[in-house]
């Protein structure tokens, strides 16, 4: 079994192929699947590359990666077209012919047929294998992939369907790489969810942490109204990692924990659904700018109708009047983006479906409606329940749908603290 330090040793860069991929069409999804799980495992990921669908470009972009690498890992180009070249790139860089491998023909017969359609001739070409190749089976659709080893480098080629990628490395790479090289050590990482704090002022509050860094290490990743800490330690066993990171997280809960609402891939919809249920709150919606998009985020989560009663979306002053109670003074001497007119709605919606919580907002979601008074992006968002009315402004920036899906993170996160505090 190989050390931690002869792991690390090992150099691997993922190559996925594909004009699409350069081209936009697809979103690459499968360089970070592999990164993610090559990672768990030990190994270092130092290299990503994508390169389209050109022998030439290939055949480059696979020999640099074979020079710097030690394992080279390909996913899509093992297809019955012309364009899935991925295959013979690779054999040639090893100086390996192609030969017919009967199981894989057989296997690909048997799911043309039961798929009820007869094989088409092309479909050979994904049972031409590299002479010594080791043959991964794929479960989940027709194109097997393979292993070349060759004077200490290996190349391994997957299929570029995520859920065929997906299937063949979590069931064939992972037994070849722990058997091949015994791993004895692993990668961990936790990630912070926030939500509430800027990149800026997170990077501030925990700058110390971050300069100071070696194992764990620290890395701040904003998103769409969140930013996440990722802390990442390398450790002989995962409960020697997880202490290590138990105590970097300790610290950084001490200095930003207000504004940390869930860990990993847990997301502040189901973070705001799990505290409405312990609690045993129900909720209703109010909205305005955000089309109704909050509740969509809330309904997202399974068993939401345990908490959510229902909505209504008052697009129209009328539909506010007559629907959320929403006096017509308030929309005539205020208007309706206003503190006023959002906690009217948040009161009349609450009032509407007998709820504990009622929450409305009001803004101008853009890109036209605005005013030196009340600018584009401007959102209020109110909350009621039994610790009272409270009533937030925002002010968002970005394009119409950047704008909506902020007011819908800020209002998910005034749900979260308003019924913390509850």
């Amino acid at each position: 079994m190989k050390s931690r330090k002869e792991i690390e040793k090992v150099v691997v860069e993922i190559v996925t192929t594909g004009t699409e991929l350069l081209l936009g069409q697809i979103v690459n999804l499968n360089a970070a699947y592999l990164a993610e799980g090559l990672n768990k495992l030990g190994f270092d990921v130092l290299y990503q590359t994508t390169v389209g669908d050109n022998r030439d470009r290939m055949k480059q972009a696979l020999t640099i990666a074979l020079d710097r690498a030690d394992i080279v890992i390909t996913s899509g180009g093992l297809g019955p077209t012309q364009g899935d070249i991925t295959k013979e790139v690779s054999a040639s860089l090893f100086d390996k012919e192609l030969s017919l491998h009967q199981a894989s023909l057989d296997n690909i017969k048997e799911i043309c047929a039961f798929r009820g359609y007869p094989m088409a001739q092309n479909n050979i070409k994904q049972a031409m294998i590299p002479d010594g190749a080791i043959v991964l089976d794929n479960a989940c659709g027709t194109a097997p992939g393979i292993i070349l080893e060759n004077n200490g480098k290996v190349i391994i080629n997957l299929p570029g369907p995520p859920f065929e990628m997906k299937d063949m490395f979590q069931k064939k790479v992972i037994p070849y790489l722990t058997g091949k090289y015994g791993m004895d050590s692993i990668i961990l990482s936790r990630v912070l969810n926030t939500v509430g704090i800027g990149e800026s002022t997170l990077e501030e509050s925990i700058e110390d942490l971050i300069l100071a860094q070696s194992n764990p290490t620290l890395a701040l990743l904003a998103r769409p109204g969140e930013v996440i800490v990722r802390i990442t330690a390398k450790a002989s066993t995962k409960k020697e990692a997880e202490q290590m990171i138990e105590v970097l997280e300790s610290e950084i809960r001490n200095r930003i924990g207000e504004y940390i609402f869930g860990t990993d891939d847990i997301g502040i919809e189901e973070v705001v659904g799990n505290l409405l249920k312990k609690k045993h709150l129900t909720i209703a919606c109010a909205e305005s700018c955000t089309g109704g998009l909050l509740t969509s985020r809330i309904t997202d989560v399974p068993g939401s109708s345990e908490y959510l009663y229902g909505s209504v979306v008052s697009y129209d002053n009328e539909v506010k009047i007559s629907e959320l109670k929403v006096p017509a003074s308030i929309l005539g001497s205020v208007g309706a983006v206003s503190e006023e007119t959002a906690k009217a709605m948040a009161e009349g919606i609450r009032s509407k479906f007998n709820t504990d919580i009622g929450i409305g907002i009001t803004g101008i979601a853009g890109p036209d409606g605005g005013s030196n008074e009340k600018p584009v992006g401007l959102v209020y968002i109110a909350i009621t329940g039994h610790s009272g009315t409270k009533c937030y402004k925002n002010q968002f920036k970005g394009k119409r749908t950047a704008v909506k899906y902020r007011a819908t993170q800020t209002a998910l996160d005034i749900i979260r603290r308003y019924v913390k505090e509850t």
